[in-house]
């Protein structure tokens, strides 16, 4: 049984303007100590997704529909003090901006503790050893020290690690890594990364990374999502989907990494901009935007613009897009006719 299940996850906001459908029928399985990734542009429904799992959805928004069972016990309905028992305990998060998350009038060492006796009966002294402990994992200069300083004090980088060693005091079995490196420079984001990567192996904790960099998720993640307008397109392994995206969304987010354009020309880029919730197209929600909405003769796939995809197999992945479907359906058809 897998540690982390999610099945049809329906998660909505009732607006003035009317009620709109962030996420539709997502589902996915997490192993322990399994990484999977969460791909997919701003207002795609990624972190929506994240905090679904440990119901933080701030109203006007709720859960709607579907289930997510972790360690085979419901999560959706329950209590707030059953949700206190796994909610940073079992599950920790790892938020996008460390100085949003970290409180700028405690010391790192008081909200170690702090954090530690919401969950455990210990004294202050074992709590702070502990968490002089959990510095000196994510190789934090002088851990000693940064235990009395104010969060305002330390760098970037070394926030992080705050972010990652508070993520890991009480030994979760998944951590949920919201855009842990947006706001760092590439070298330090590669040396949090690797960090973050050795220490799910060490301890054999489940990873869940949400971001929006393809070079990332290729680092660290062994499955991934691809998410567009609240709803997973593409699924699988991820050296398959990276080294053969089948979807035309996953496509244009490959050709647009910057090591995909020839040097000296324009960067690639997917032409328009992700649909509001609330204003989605009829059909497939990405066929505005696709290059493939006409064939190599120049008919259209009218499907695309009038029947939201299924998802079909290719490979060990599966699509949600209507030309996979039709060519995979052409190949069956070719292999069936070249049988004698």
């Amino acid at each position: 049984m897998a540690l982390l299940e999610v099945r049809d996850l329906d998660v909505r906001f009732a607006l003035r303007q009317g009620e709109v459908r962030a996420l539709r029928n997502i589902n996915f399985t997490l192993d322990r100590g399994e990484r999977l990734g969460l791909v997919g542009e701003s207002g795609a429904g990624k972190s929506v997704a994240a905090f679904s799992l440990l119901n933080l959805i701030a109203r006007p928004g709720y859960i709607a529909g579907g289930s997510i069972r972790f360690d085979g016990q419901e999560l959706i309905g329950l209590g707030e003090r059953q949700l206190r028992r796994i909610r940073g305990n079992r599950v920790s998060m790892i938020f996008q901006d460390p100085m949003m998350t970290l409180n700028p009038v405690l010391t790192i060492g008081e909200q170690m503790v702090e954090c530690l006796k919401a969950h455990r009966r210990i004294a202050s002294r074992e709590a702070r050893a502990i968490a002089l402990h959990k510095l000196q994992q994510v190789q934090i200069p002088s851990p000693e020290t940064r235990l009395d300083q104010y969060p305002h004090e330390l760098s970037g980088g070394m926030r992080q690690r705050v972010i990652i060693a508070i993520a890991l005091l009480l030994d979760p079995d998944i951590i949920i890594a919201d855009e842990p490196t947006t706001a760092l420079d590439v070298t330090i984001q590669a040396e949090i990364m690797t960090l973050l990567l050795e220490l799910c192996e060490k301890h054999n904790v489940g990873l869940i990374l949400i971001t929006h960099d393809l070079g990332v998720v290729s680092q660290v993640t062994q499955r991934m999502l691809v998410m567009y307008a609240g709803r997973v397109i593409e699924a699988g392994p991820t050296r398959e989907i990276i080294n053969d995206p089948q979807h035309p969304y996953t496509q244009g987010l490959m050709n647009a990494l910057p090591q995909m354009a020839t040097p000296g020309s324009h960067l690639n880029q997917i032409r328009g901009s992700m649909p509001p919730l609330s204003q989605l197209p009829s059909g497939c929600a990405f066929h505005p935007r696709c290059d493939f909405l006409t064939r190599a003769d120049g008919s259209e796939r009218p499907a695309c613009s009038r029947q939201v995809p299924d998802f079909v197999a290719s490979g060990n992945c599966r699509v949600a897009c209507h030309m996979v479907a039709e060519m995979l359906a052409q190949e069956a058809a070719a292999t069936e006719e070249d049988r004698p």
